[in-house]
């Protein structure tokens, strides 16, 4: 049986204000990452411990108090730092994540997951040399991958080693691990002075992600030293017309997300379906989480759940669209999104801990146990999460 909140409906839902808020993130901010970690604990339930739980998966950074009982393992804390970073990682916050990254593989030099996630963070600062130092542990550790091999070609390229990029990007490029791969074998073979091999490359990228404005403006370049103008006269136009829609995007984001604090939810509604594109999920998405940030819920529906039918292996999208059935107390509609979100993204404490909330909010005590001991895993200092699995434990039949 479904469990009930302790205390009356109508008590039950706050809507997230800005004093409400951990602070309203900036639109450039909502372009990239969710707003699930935001108001994460203000549109929950308001019930005895569950609802401090709830509210701890947007306060998973925040640091720990002093505490009399036993530390929690190496493996744990370990895993604790992991899940820190994963999450900082996920906000684009990379000093930070490098620096839960680096205490990970203090604690467990041999894990392969933390070096190589510290990598990507020292990869995204500009830290080159020490990245690429740590995905080559990363191969030690563990040998040869297609993700290790594209990061160590993307670095070769950018240290203009274009022998080593082509070699390294060429191996993976019959399964490339990452869409934009085409597009640096493409950039390798062109400035090592292969035009024509650069040129293939890039014609396969421009088919592959067709609104990359990147990719046009690289072959416009391409065709035109290679003498032929009309073709890149047309890669230039593309170029410029991506390149617009993407501004446009960004344009169209800021002012959904004013109309959203501004006006009445009709007016705002008219104004946020400019961002509704039936085929990009990525603008889906963020119109979702827009809609969310702003507590309107069952708007946000719409746009999430057709984001995830043309992205199904999009964490975003899926974590969002949990997320969004969970604050509109539609549990069993919120345990498949959060599920899918979990598999994608096993390390992500908000996604594990909100699904283990679902499960035993719909009464699933035997699976709600197992997915709240790994939240527990991915974060051993939360006591509320504690608690919890107390509960569940000597709820359980004696065997």
């Amino acid at each position: 049986m479904m469990r009930q909140p302790a205390i009356s409906l109508r008590h039950r839902r706050l809507r997230p204000t800005m004093d409400q808020t951990l602070g309203a993130p900036s639109i450039e901010r909502l372009l990239l990452d969710g707003w699930e970690t935001t108001n994460l604990g203000m549109a929950l339930v308001r019930f005895s411990f569950l609802s401090i739980l709830l509210a701890l998966a947007s306060l998973a950074a925040q640091a720990q108090q002093p505490s009399d009982k036993p530390q929690p393992t190496q493996q744990s804390s370990a895993d604790a730092h992991i899940s820190k970073g994963t999450q900082l990682l996920h906000d684009q916050l990379y000093e930070a994540a490098a620096k839960e990254f680096e205490q990970a593989t203090a604690l467990e030099p041999n894990n392969a997951e933390a070096h190589f996630e510290d990598a990507v963070c020292l990869l995204a600062l500009g830290r080159n040399d020490d990245a690429r130092a740590q995905f080559e542990q990363v191969e030690k550790l563990k040998g040869s991958s297609r993700y290790v091999t594209y990061y160590l070609g993307r670095l070769d390229l950018l240290a203009n080693d274009y022998p080593s990029a082509i070699k390294r990007l060429n191996a993976v490029a019959a399964t490339p691990p990452f869409p934009d791969t085409y597009f640096h074998l493409g950039v390798a073979y062109v400035s090592s002075g292969d035009t024509e091999k650069g040129i293939a490359w890039l014609e396969k990228a421009v088919k592959l992600t067709p609104t990359d404005y990147r990719a046009h403006y690289r072959l416009a370049r391409a065709y035109s030293s290679a003498g032929r103008e009309q073709d890149a006269a047309h890669e230039y136009a593309l170029y410029n017309q991506y390149l617009n829609q993407h501004k446009s995007t960004e344009t169209d984001a800021r002012a959904c997300s004013e109309a959203l604090r501004t006006q009445s939810a009709d007016a705002a509604h008219d104004v946020c379906q400019h961002m509704f594109d039936p085929n990009d999920p990525e603008k889906l998405t963020l119109l979702g989480q827009l809609y969310g940030e702003a507590g309107q819920f069952p708007q946000a529906l719409d746009p999430l759940n057709q984001a995830v039918k043309l992205d199904p292996d999009s964490y975003e999208a899926w974590h969002d669209l949990g997320l969004t059935y969970f604050r509109l107390e539609k549990y069993a509609d919120a345990r498949g999104p959060l599920e899918k979100a979990a598999r994608l993204r096993p390390q992500a404490y908000g996604t594990v801990v909100m699904l283990g909330a679902t499960l035993y909010m719909l009464g699933d005590d035997a699976a709600a146990l197992p997915v709240l001991e790994h939240a527990h895993q991915l974060n051993p200092s939360d006591e509320q999460t504690a608690a919890i699995l107390d509960k569940l434990r000597a709820e359980q039949p004696k065997k």
